[in-house]
């Protein structure tokens, strides 16, 4: 039997837990529950801990625990590490980009555990950015940069600019409806923006709950003034953005990348960036970094940023604080915010929608 008090593991490196464990946070986790620290090291960002030893160790040591928050470090938590759980009731991983590496779903979800992620503690950041961008975009930042670069800025102030324009009142496309987007939406709103929305994986009510219109992929891409590519990299997204695709801009229109370069066809884009029409915000690309020699580099109508809208310069990334959020809530008998469930997990495999 569980105690009153949930009891939670944290199992993650020591790494993690001085760059991503807040005091404040941890002091929240303990006005609703105990816990104990399991230090595990082995694996990284992108795969997880693969040593029998630590598993069997793991094992030994959940049988008392109520939930666990995973992350780095972790060996992955399969069918025989849960058989060793028998109280474990929600299981939270830090580092949700990596689609649950560390997490056996269907072994957990057979044991009716709840599985949790808190990949939007590095989403959240890149909206802000996405914001960014498309403000930049829209006045030709990369343009004005440059001429600023050839000392030309007395010039550029009687200039008329290519594609300068205001982000009130535009209709805005995203490509993709996760957690970058529906931050997004929320910054989008004080500029009185009409949204539409390609994602396959949305519920058909959220549309109505947000207010935006959930479209077909063609129709954000050319109908929307303001295109934001929003998906995770996936074998369905990759190269999903091709000749045919950049075709469909309309002229006049700003196309913004925040998600992973490899989702886009590098060349078609440059392709149709050549031809002046349309301008590029772009925080992510094929490959990385951008080759010195690289055409986009030198295309007036292009903003680029290295890969850095996660990046927000705080001491402490904001994941562990989330999940903390998220088990308040479970053990408080709310639902989860963040739950991994078969439809988005489907979405982050590019496996069909659920």
């Amino acid at each position: 039997m569980s105690s009153a008090r949930p009891q939670i593991l944290l199992a993650f490196s020591p790494r993690v837990y001085e760059g991503y464990v807040e005091p404040t946070a941890l002091t929240r986790l303990e006005q609703f529950a105990d816990w104990d620290y399991f230090p595990c090291e082995g694996g990284g960002i992108y795969d997880t801990n693969s040593d029998p030893a630590a598993a069997a160790a793991l094992k030994e040591k959940l049988a008392p625990y109520d939930g666990i928050i995973i992350c780095h470090g972790a060996p992955t938590l399969t069918a025989d590490v849960l058989d060793g759980a028998p109280n474990l009731r929600i299981i939270g991983e830090m580092e949700g980009d990596r689609f649950a590496s560390r997490i056996d779903l269907d072994a957990a979800w057979d044991r009716n555990i709840r599985t949790v992620d808190v990949t939007n503690g590095s989403s959240y950041p890149v909206s802000e950015w996405a914001l960014a961008l498309i403000l930049v975009s829209l006045r030709s930042g990369g343009y004005n940069f440059q001429q600023i670069l050839a000392g030309k800025a007395k010039e550029l102030r009687n200039e008329k600019v290519p594609m300068g324009g205001r982000l009130t009142g535009k209709r805005v496309g995203l490509i993709g409806g996760g957690h970058m987007a529906r931050r997004l939406i929320k910054f989008l709103r004080p500029f009185e923006t009409e949204i539409w929305v390609y994602d396959p994986y949305l519920p058909r009510e959220m549309a109505e709950a947000l207010d935006f219109t959930q479209t077909s992929l063609d129709n954000v891409l050319s109908k929307c003034d303001v295109v934001v590519c929003l998906v995770p990299l996936t074998p369905g997204t990759k190269g999903m953005l091709g000749e045919r695709e950049f075709g469909l801009l309309k002229p006049g229109a700003v196309f913004v990348n925040v998600s992973r370069g490899p989702v886009v066809d590098s060349q078609a884009l440059i392709n149709r960036l050549k031809k002046g029409d349309i301008v590029a915000g772009l925080d992510v690309f094929d490959p990385e970094p951008i080759p010195a020699d690289s055409e986009i580099i030198k295309l007036p109508n292009v903003f680029l940023s290295p890969h850095i809208g996660w990046a927000t310069g705080d001491p402490i990334r904001p994941f562990f604080d989330l999940v903390v959020d998220e088990f308040k809530r479970f053990f408080d008998g709310h639902e989860p915010w963040y739950e991994l469930t078969p439809r988005s997990r489907a979405n982050r495999t590019g496996q069909p929608a659920v």
